[in-house]
């Protein structure tokens, strides 16, 4: 957890108080002008389809290829692998026009369980939503676009247990090399209302990844009924806007998560990374992605390149 000088009482109130006016959005908005063109294929079909595809059809694994968005499914755990930004010319690309690696890999712990019936897959303009069951239920919803809430993945089990997710940053190389930082923009303003439509809101911490490559490349960990775990030897020293050390338990290169059934780990890149907006609203049963603030919040952006005392370390647990 992130400890600060701000009461969590204080920044309930705040929310309060403005939970009578909206319902708070989910993290998986996009405009069309990032998404023009986009359109996923998968195992053979592109373009506007919904169908079930048995699960003599699958083999261990498959490609998802999009225009800007590509990465591999495991077919018996729904664990995502190789999630790359294309580089794919676009007016709101984050990538400074180079072929990204996001994450190595998106793995969730099924605990021996597997997916083992069909898979259904719909694609539609541009939006790609994959299922399949077995003693557990996964779904994974993304977006071919080059910034926004593109991605997300949800987990329901028979048994009602939690489901760890591990979420490990892509080790590029050089300056393409993706990291976890606490976000010096946020921790400049942390506490301070900000407008949010016709409320406000206090501003949080804020954990971002990023890379020394692109500085419009950010994106964020965005969970719906899922706890990070607070990870003791990845304790990192961050001083707040008051000169006042704080700790922070993240490591540089990987999240680990404790997901609820019904629950979901979404992958916000771009703006939406970097604006002060209510958290996802609570779901567990048959949660729909749904655009965000559309223009409401402030956008506090992220620093390039990103100090060393601000990036989170060691690299793993």
């Amino acid at each position: 957890m992130i400890r600060s000088v701000f009461s969590h009482r204080h920044c309930a109130l705040v929310l309060l108080a403005a939970a009578g006016a909206m319902a708070a959005p989910a993290a998986f908005a996009a405009t069309s002008k990032a998404c023009a063109g986009g359109g996923f294929t998968a195992l053979g079909y592109s373009g506007n389809v919904k169908l079930s595809i048995p699960a003599s059809q699958l083999g261990t694994s498959f490609a998802v290829r999009g225009k800007y968005i590509e990465f591999d499914v495991d077919s018996s755990s729904f664990a995502v692998r190789h999630y790359v930004m294309t580089g794919a010319v676009n007016a709101l690309d984050i990538t400074g026009g180079v072929r990204t690696p996001v994450f190595d890999s998106k793995v969730p712990d099924h605990r021996g369980a597997v997916l083992s019936g069909p898979m259904e897959l719909e694609l539609k303009d541009g939006d790609l939503v994959i299922r399949r069951q077995g003693r557990v239920d996964m779904k994974i919803q993304a977006k071919d676009c080059a910034q926004g809430g593109i991605f997300q993945m949800e987990v329901e089990r028979d048994d009602k247990q939690t489901t760890l997710f591990t979420h490990t940053l892509a080790d590029a190389g050089g300056n393409l090399t993706a990291f976890y930082f606490d976000n010096r923009h946020f921790r400049a303003r942390e506490g301070d209302l900000l407008p949010y439509g016709d409320v406000v809101m206090a501003v949080p911490a804020r954990v971002n990844f990023g890379n020394d490559f692109s500085p419009k490349f950010v994106g964020r960990d965005s969970a719906q009924l899922a706890t990070r775990r607070s990870e003791a030897t990845c304790a990192n020293t961050i001083i707040n806007r008051f000169g006042q050390p704080v700790t922070v338990s993240h490591c540089g290169g990987v999240s680990r998560w404790d997901v609820k059934s019904g629950g979901r780990m979404g992958m916000v890149m771009g703006e939406d990374a970097v604006e002060v907006a209510p958290s996802a609203t609570e779901c567990d049963k048959a949660c729909q992605a749904r655009n965000r603030g559309q223009g409401k919040a402030v956008v506090l952006g992220s620093p390039f390149p990103v100090a060393v005392p601000d990036r989170l370390n060691p690299r793993a647990p």
